[in-house]
């Protein structure tokens, strides 16, 4: 993924108002991101602990969507697995996270879910960069790039199902 600016990030928002994109908080440490390894930029917002965001490079445009997700905790022994990167996590690792739909549905209260590494960290963990606490991937017969392949592709289908 190329690196994005702050502006960037805020024109590609397409399930919020352009208030709500203007408000919102962006990380800081964008200059920092490992951005070569990244297939989407992913953040939880510091201020509102049930919200997260993710931009990622669409063939035409940038595509930033928010999120929310449920605060309560799972039990440590319970397990699930993200649905774009099937890497496992134990108790709140992996989250229902939903959004709204893009225009007059979203508007109308629409939303798509999607289960979620909660720390939005799949293209790192899909990579070996980063490693899940507590969690596991599972050892595969697919290449690291189909791999990578299969949760762009499976990111670009939830995304689909915005109607974005």
């Amino acid at each position: 993924m190329r690196p994005l600016s702050e502006q960037d990030i805020r024109n590609s928002f397409v399930n919020c108002s352009k208030g709500e994109a203007k408000r919102l908080s962006i990380p800081r440490d964008l200059g920092e991101r490992p951005w070569d390894d990244l297939d989407f930029l992913g953040w939880r917002d510091p201020g509102a602990p049930d919200r997260s965001y993710l931009v990622t490079e669409q063939p035409d445009r940038l595509v930033g969507v928010a999120l929310r997700f449920p605060s309560s905790q799972r039990g440590f022994l319970h397990r699930s697995m993200c649905s774009l990167c099937l890497t496992t996590h134990p108790g709140s690792g992996v989250s229902l996270m939903t959004a709204r739909k893009a225009g007059a549905a979203g508007r109308e209260g629409n939303s798509v879910g999607v289960y979620m590494c909660t720390d939005l960290a799949c293209s790192l963990y899909v990579r070996g960069k980063k490693v899940p606490e507590a969690g596991l991937r599972f050892e595969e017969s697919l290449s690291m790039q189909e791999q990578i392949d299969r949760m762009v592709a499976n990111l670009s289908s939830f995304l689909g199902k915005l109607h974005v």
